[in-house]
């Protein structure tokens, strides 16, 4: 098994607004990179206390068609530790530790495919959904998609200049719908001012015939308020459930920033399977061809007290949301303080999310990777 982890050089910064950036990586070897569109890279950056490394998993903005580049934008988020380091650190000609793209919010494109893909986002949440906008009218030349963008102002819009020459260069198979909760230069210069929520969804969404609602896909990402705005929104339309996907960690990364303290997540978990109690259990994890075993106290997550012993797992968002750290249950009982990152057919195979598990048994076996 190849290690999940990658250096990669910094080739270019682009400055996007005046507190995002678009930082450009190749490998050394100029090597491609495997990725999929919307997936995200996780940075490992010596910015903690002493020089210790902290990891945040960010958005690939670019597409595997701009191999070997891969690329993450980052907004500046106030006193972030990470993103402050990013922005004012970062040089051309740098090196950096990541872990290999990973992440389940992407698509695969399909050269035949004639499809009609609607994309709602608001703030940083763009950066998945640029990946996938750019990779399906490359890929794709019979689909056609819809990007809805929320942002407080013009001058806030990531990517504003891309996403023009975007729709000239494709026109008829991109639109583009600004939202400005703020706008600079008033609504009268507007179609949709206000907040992006339901009723200015449903107000888009209705006037575009070429994207019907039973047949569309539906990716969105932004802060949770916007995405429970949009799915109400999207359930009125009669939109089926599989055909809408959503992005939770980007926003649960800039929680992360602003905080400087993972969100602990708690939810609704296959209480069938909860029967055991969390006390002080040891646990065994088999990884890149070594096995561990150590305890887990009732305060700790797997994650946590394998990382407290110097056991380098992967790990990224620590917060149930991205993925890096799952891991296949072979024995015993798992409780999962949160299991978004999850599909419901990942959950029957036995799969978990070590940073966010604790063992209801003494009996747990879990393989990652």
């Amino acid at each position: 098994m190849s290690s999940p982890y990658l250096t990669l050089n910094v080739v270019e910064i682009t400055q996007e607004t005046p507190d995002a950036a678009t930082i450009h990586f190749e490998r050394p070897d100029r090597q491609p990179v495997a990725c999929q569109p919307g997936q995200f890279l996780t940075l490992i950056l010596p910015c903690g206390p002493g020089g210790k490394k902290e990891r945040r998993a960010y958005s690939l903005s670019s597409t595997p068609g701009e191999a070997p580049r891969l690329a993450v934008t980052v907004k500046r988020v106030s006193g972030g530790l990470v993103s402050n380091y990013l922005l004012d650190t970062v040089r051309v000609g740098q090196q950096l530790e990541v872990m290999a793209p990973l992440g389940n919010f992407s698509l695969q494109t399909q050269p035949q495919a004639s499809r009609s893909i609607v994309l709602v986002g608001a703030g940083s949440g763009i950066t998945p959904l640029m990946s996938i906008l750019k990779a399906v009218l490359r890929e794709e030349p019979r689909s056609h998609v819809l990007l809805v963008y929320g942002n407080r102002n013009e001058e806030s819009v990531i990517f504003g200049a891309q996403l023009r020459q975007l729709e000239q260069q494709y026109a008829g198979r991109l639109q583009v719908e600004h939202v400005y909760s703020q706008p600079t230069h008033g609504p009268a210069a507007h179609q949709h001012t206000g907040r992006l929520n339901r009723t200015t969804l449903l107000r888009i969404l209705e006037q575009r015939h070429q994207f019907p609602p039973a047949q569309a896909e539906y990716f969105l990402c932004g802060p949770e308020g916007m995405m429970a705005e949009a799915k109400s929104a999207l359930e009125l339309l009669g939109v089926p459930a599989a055909n809408i996907r959503r992005e939770s960690f980007v926003a649960a990364a800039e929680t992360m920033e602003a905080a400087a303290a993972q969100p602990n997540g708690h939810g609704d978990v296959s209480s069938a399977d909860d029967d055991g109690q969390i006390v002080t259990r040891n646990v065994t994890i088999n990884y890149e061809g070594s096995e561990y075993q150590f305890e887990v106290t009732p305060a700790q997550t797997i994650l946590e007290a394998a990382l407290d012993l110097d056991i380098d797992l992967p790990y990224s968002c620590q917060a149930g949301l991205c993925t890096a750290c799952r891991g296949k249950c072979l024995s015993g009982k798992v409780h999962l303080d949160e299991r978004e990152g999850l599909s419901d057919a990942e959950m029957k195979q036995g799969y978990v999310l070590v940073c966010v598990g604790h063992p209801l048994t003494s009996d747990v076996v879990i393989e990652i990777g």
